[in-house]
This record gives structure tokens, sequence and C-alpha cells, in this order.
């Protein structure tokens, strides 16, 4: 049986730099006194009826997910490089190929412009990186011939509930 190599579809070995960035590892907001006062008094609320009904875990679950989002909103966060290159993106100390990716867009977080890019994997399901400087027709074009641009994302049933939830329950005021 003779193999033809030559029906197989090239794969690019060398590593070209097509575009490089720094800018922080991830979207970083300080929140008020007033955000942790409401925070605490809504977990402490939770905490006190879970307790009755005896949920000791659900209550672990609750207590620190709470200490992550106080961690993650009082530690900023480092400066790391983004690098776009010919087999995929590298971001800080991680590479993901082209392979991995399934689409990308554009979004804002907290007055700070994003580039998403989800993923064909399970973990991460979506890589996230601040453009700071970078402007996206620059990324359009990169990206052009790897993977599908979409206008908007598919807004799913957790999207639709955290955003009802932010709108009915304010945990500082926003004016």
């Amino acid at each position: 049986m003779v193999i033809d190599t030559q029906d197989k579809p090239q794969v690019p070995t060398d590593k070209t730099m097509l575009l490089e960035w720094e800018a922080p590892s991830r979207p970083f907001q300080k929140h008020s006194h007033e955000f942790y006062r409401t925070a605490t008094a809504l977990v402490f609320l939770v905490v006190i009826i879970l307790l009755f009904i005896g949920e000791f875990l659900l209550i672990g679950v609750i207590l620190a997910t709470y200490f992550v989002i106080y961690v993650l909103s009082t530690v900023p966060p480092e400066t790391i490089k983004n690098k776009i290159t010919s087999l995929g993106i590298e971001t800080g100390d991680h590479f993901h190929k082209w392979e991995e990716m399934q689409e990308f867009w554009f979004d804002e977080k907290n007055g700070q412009s994003l580039l998403v890019i989800r993923m064909f994997l399970g973990f991460p399901s979506h890589l996230q990186l601040l453009l700071n400087s970078v402007s996206p027709d620059q990324i359009k074009k990169l990206f052009a011939n790897k993977i599908p641009f979409r206008e908007k994302p598919e807004i799913t049933f957790l999207d639709r509930t955290s955003s009802w939830l932010s709108r009915k329950i304010p945990l500082e005021r926003t004016s």
C-alpha cells in the first residue's frame, strides 16, 4: 500500500509572529464599599436561611464563591503579553492552536474592549483577551481565514439569567 503524502494539507511548522501586545490578564473593576456591604448582607441572609435548612455543603460553596469574587475584585490583574502567531494565540504562558478555536467576536466589559474566542474544548470554553491599543480591524484581518467572525454571540439561558438578576438586584449604584 502506497501512501501519497502530497494530498494531505500542509500544516505550517514555523511560528511567525503576526501581532503582539501587552494587556492586563483579565478585566478589572474596583468596587465601592457599598458593593461589599450589600453583597455581604445578601450572602449572610442566604447563609442563615441555608443554616436552618441544614445545607452545610451549599453554605461552603456560597462562602467560597464570595471569597473568590472578593479577591478578584480587590487584587489587580498582572500585565501579560498576547501574541498572535501563524500557529495560534499565545497568551501569557498558554498557547492555543487555531484548530482549538471555533469562532470569535468583540465585546466590552467595564469600559474595556475584549476579544472573545469560543473554544471547541470544554475548558476553557471561552478565551478573553483585553485589546488595549489593538484595533478590532487588525484582529479581523489576521483571523479572516483562520476562524469565523460572529457579530453577536448567541445568548444562553445563563446569560439571560445573570443579566436579569443584576438588573433586579443591583449591588451598587451606577450613578
